[in-house]
């Protein structure tokens, strides 16, 4: 016997995966024009990938349920696996490429501007510390920037390999050692975010997360004059 599952039992189980798309660390719940681009590139992939799998599996359900006839024309299976095992993937990962490579490219500092702020941040076992060289500031796990400016992460490691992740604002960088890489990124609205080495460090990795705080400009350089007072 066939049991027919609910209408509302599908829903339910729909509801409870689409929590999954908000919270502090999901990539899904941007604030952040790198962070859009990531998520719009997401649901993308999602959906191309929803309409692959649905085709392939009816397709196979239509295979199994057709009995052949005696009159049936021989199949061309050449132009199913042309069709759908070099055409198709040369598709996807084209149309890929297309979409993402522009993606990437914003997270990257370019174009250079005279707003921009840069924050200096190096990866240690197993904290960030965090420098202000404008102003010589230096904090810890704690990253603050005003909304709607960019902001170049110039990311160094006095060790290991780290990674700079803030989901809701851009995307992961690695802190390479001896090397200096600039992820740029940008708040849309006051609060706080969290972000998390996303790079396996060593014994206290996933303890090593950092929270990043956006201001109003105003309440940005509030900060700033208070901070230096300290």
């Amino acid at each position: 016997m066939i049991h027919k599952v609910p209408r509302f039992g599908l829903l339910s189980a729909a509801a409870v995966l689409l929590t999954a798309c908000s919270g502090p660390y999901s990539a899904l719940d941007p604030a952040g024009p790198s962070a859009s681009g990531a998520a719009s590139l997401w649901w993308g992939m999602f959906t191309w990938f929803s309409l692959v799998f649905i085709a392939v599996i009816s397709l196979w359900w239509f295979a199994l349920r057709r009995a052949p006839a005696d009159n049936d024309k021989p199949i061309h299976h050449n132009r199913w696996i042309i069709g759908g095992g070099v055409l198709l993937p040369l598709f996807t990962i084209a149309a890929l490429l297309f979409v993402s490579v522009p993606t990437g490219y914003r997270m990257l500092p370019i174009p250079s501007a005279d707003n921009v702020l840069s924050i200096n941040v190096v990866g240690h076992q197993w904290y960030w510390e965090i420098h202000y060289p404008d102003t010589g500031l230096r904090l810890r796990n704690e990253l603050h920037i005003p909304v709607g400016q960019p902001v170049d992460i110039h990311l160094s490691t006095a060790d290991v390999l780290h990674s700079f992740w803030v989901p809701r604002l851009a995307g992961k960088l690695d802190a390479v050692p001896g090397r200096v890489t600039i992820l740029r990124l940008q708040a849309d609205e006051p609060g706080l975010y969290r972000g998390q080495c996303a790079e396996f460090c060593g014994l206290h990795h996933a303890h090593m997360q950092f929270v990043v705080m956006a201001h109003s400009l105003k309440d940005f350089r509030r900060w700033q004059e208070g901070a230096n007072g300290d």
